[in-house]
């Protein structure tokens, strides 16, 4: 994609369907006048007369206790520079993005517009009763310095600058695992500091808080290593002055074991890494470029230990794994401060999780078979699921223990499942998802690429390398929309299927699927015409190996997109029903809806297989299969034939798969209601579980609900996910968005991963 487009691409996501990434919405009903006059007047003056009384009861009466300011001036945005108040707007939009969606906290974002830093320190002060805390965003050294200080001082709420903080906290925990590994002692360990703005700052006087040395640290500027004898020095870099009579960065990395580059790209040549000493750890965390190249530095030094700012290389420092997490545990105990001990429980808590298990989710979003603690695994992954359960009950504790916490928690068991319930409303499972696709792309037939919607998914999958579209259609067509789009034709193949270039492979696919169907009426001149067809061509190009996968079924009715997926590809072996899920981004969290496309009305034993079928794609997503069987009855309340159907397939899946956790007939909102369902149902093996998988009992009300969720909830659906098919093949739903098939793309690729994987182990 050319520069223009990616602006264009960039401005549109900022512009549309509404300006910004941050909305305000109501936490409470306003239906009725009763409503409205208990939200404003009168009813509003009640709360109000009891937080003057006690000012801590706006903690139990309005949102501050999970409300914090995002706050810049702008003189420092993220590698930008000092872009003003303003132009910041769109960064610290983002920042409360990643409050809300990692940590579930809500964010006002403030731009401040001034340099001085006395101005700027009365404007938080006089704006802070509005917070429960403050996170101080893209400041410039020093002055970032001076206003954490004195609002750390004067205020008696968390104040953090994450820009010094966050790199400081990922970074120290990743430290502590790589000199674990490498089997140093920090106390003795010789560092090198290449950058001397807040963050190398931080840094530095975070790892001494663990035991680094004074004497054994070395920090540079732009204009080389801080010496003692140095004139003009401010009082950061005075502090990590050192007395060695040396000047480059050459002569300081000679027998170090740590290098931390927070500085600029490409400034590390690979003789400096082999001066190191044995067992080197390099943290490259400029960005976008690190200060030496991943693939340089681990083929200079087999010993190397790395971590860089980057996702596309192991152990990533990235301050999401910091920051929401951190103020998530000091609102929820409403900490007067971040002190020390908050931070350096932070580092232990993520030092300590990467040491652990990792989830399977965790294992099959970053296309691993197993991550292990080791060289390349030394941080946490910023997607797994332990996170905010891990960090933010550290923090809440070195809170309370160092006595800054106002509201101690008593019940820790029933603080974790709090927070394990907050993250409900993320899209984890989509990133996941991605991310995994990223890691082995596999090339997609995108069968009705002349549609410009589905041309768009495709030049999306190209760019972000989910997939390797194959565009199927009229060629000028496609031509043309690529023009359009901006969308360069150098960088894919295009298939027209009835034009004279591909006579050759059609007469050959003709071939073959005349062979296979000659018995079953099929002229040679059938299979020569429907070659022509797309929907033929792309499967036989899949089923011959010339792709891995397909998407089709835009622009046509489902049924006749199945038609000939099942003549050419057919279903996988052992499998005589084939079915299609919905995974739908809820509220509550992931829930996949089954069947929502396929079997009309299913059979106890069809059921019961779609059941077992959704379970193992479940699996594939990383999460452990909780399935309630849905009937408009509850566990035989109903005598009549549907809902009947309904629990033979529970005894079914419970005499064939005991192991399986699934249990109906049940209503769909007591499956979904854990309090209901304890209440009434004590005896039912979904109590104290959280489903996550509904099967209805035929295609109606599947397709119904699936559909009615996306609408009027704004649920993100990823589907119809088709299951037991032979090969990776997936139908889209008629007029599906962009968003849509970008999310069945990746489906597609994992798809074509896992049964790649399969076959692989069949051999």
């Amino acid at each position: 994609m050319s520069k223009d487009s990616k602006r264009r691409e960039a401005l549109v996501y900022h512009a549309k369907p509404k300006p910004g990434k941050i909305e305000v919405v109501p936490t409470k009903k306003y239906a009725t006048q009763r409503d409205l006059s208990l939200a404003y007047s009168p009813g509003v003056a009640i709360p109000c007369l009891e937080i003057e009384k006690d000012k801590e009861n706006a903690y139990k009466y309005t949102a501050k206790g999970n409300l914090v300011a995002v706050i810049s001036n702008g003189t420092a945005v993220l590698g930008l520079g000092d872009i003003g108040p303003l132009a910041s707007k769109p960064v610290m939009e983002g920042k409360g993005l990643l409050f809300k969606i990692f940590a579930d906290i809500d964010v006002f974002d403030i731009e401040v517009d001034t340099k001085d830093v006395e101005s700027f320190i009365q404007t938080v002060k006089n704006i802070a009763p509005t917070f429960g805390g403050i996170n101080l965003e893209d400041i410039k050294a020093p002055e970032a310095f001076e206003i954490e200080r004195r609002l750390k001082e004067e205020l008696d709420i968390p104040v953090m600058h994450d820009d010094q903080h966050g790199t400081a906290i990922i970074s120290a925990a990743a430290l502590l695992n790589a000199l674990e590994i490498a089997k140093k002692k920090i106390e003795k360990v010789k560092i090198v500091i290449s950058g001397a703005g807040a963050a190398a700052v931080s840094c530095t006087k975070l790892y001494k808080a663990f035991g680094a040395k004074a004497e054994n640290i070395v920090m540079l500027d732009s204009k080389g290593v801080i010496r003692a004898d140095r004139p003009n020095l401010s009082v950061e870099k005075l502090e990590f002055a050192t007395k060695r009579k040396i000047d480059t960065l050459k002569e300081a990395m000679k027998d170090a074991d740590v290098f931390v580059g927070l500085s600029i790209a490409n400034i590390v040549e690979p003789e400096m890494l082999k001066s190191m000493a044995k067992r080197p750890i390099v943290f490259a965390m400029a960005n976008p470029d690190p200060e030496i190249e991943y693939d340089l530095a681990v083929s200079t030094r087999k010993d190397l230990i790395m971590a860089t700012g980057r996702s596309d290389h192991p152990n990533q420092v990235n301050n999401v794994l910091g920051f929401p997490f951190i103020f998530r545990g000091a609102l929820d105990v409403r900490a007067t401060k971040i002190n020390e001990a908050m931070k350096m429980a932070a580092v232990k808590a993520l030092a300590e999780m990467a040491k652990e298990p990792v989830p399977e989710q965790v294992n099959i979003a970053y296309g691993e078979t197993k991550l292990n603690f080791g060289p390349e695994y030394i941080i946490p992954k910023p997607f797994d699921p332990r996170l905010i359960a891990r960090v933010p009950p550290a923090v809440a504790k070195a809170a309370m223990e160092s006595g800054v916490a106002k509201n101690p928690i008593l019940d820790w068991e029933k603080y974790e499942e709090e927070l394990l319930n907050r993250m409900g409303n993320d899209n984890k499972v989509s990133r996941l998802l991605m991310n995994r696709a990223k890691m082995n792309p596999k090339k997609v037939v995108f069968a009705e690429a002349d549609q410009l919607d589905v041309l768009k998914a495709a030049q999306i999958t190209q760019e972000e390398g989910i997939a390797i579209p194959i565009l199927l259609g009229r060629k000028d067509v496609i031509l043309e929309l690529m023009n359009e789009i901006d969308f360069d034709e150098d960088l894919v193949t295009i298939i027209d299927p009835k034009s004279d270039e591909e006579k050759v492979r059609r007469e050959g696919y003709a071939d073959v699927y005349w062979k296979t169907r000659y018995r079953n009426g099929v002229t040679k001149y059938d299979a020569q015409n429907l070659m022509r067809e797309r929907n033929y061509f792309a499967a036989m190009m899949v089923n011959e190996g010339d792709a891995d996968a397909l998407l089709s079924g835009y622009s046509r009715a489902y049924p006749t997109v199945v038609k000939p997926m099942l003549e050419l590809i057919g279903m996988a072996k052992g499998v005589d029903r084939i079915a299609a899920t919905n995974l739908m981004n809820t509220s509550r969290g992931p829930l996949f809806i089954s069947d929502t496309s396929i079997n009309i009305d299913p059979s106890a034993t069809d059921l019961a297989k779609i059941a077992m079928m959704t379970a193992k794609t479940v699996k594939l997503f990383g999460m452990e299969p909780v399935i309630a069987m849905i009937s408009y009855a509850n566990f035989g309340s109903s005598k009549n034939e549907r809902a009947r159907k309904v629990k033979q397939a529970v005894s079914i899946l419970h005499r064939s798969n005991p192991e399986l956790i699934v249990d109906g007939e049940i209503q769909t909102d007591f499956a979904l209601n854990k309090e209901m369902l304890q209440s009434k149902f004590p005896f039912s093996k979904l109590v104290g579980k959280k489903v996550n998988t509904l099967i209805y009992p035929n295609l109606e009300s599947a397709n119904g609900t699936y559909k009615l969720l996306k609408e009027m909830n704004n649920a993100d659906s990823i589907g119809p996910i088709m299951m037991g098919m032979n090969k990776p093949v997936h139908i889209l739903q008629l007029g599906a968005s962009v968003e849509e098939i970008v999310n069945m793309a990746a489906v597609a690729v994992v798809d074509a991963q896992e049964k790649e994987k399969k076959s692989k182990m069949a051999k």
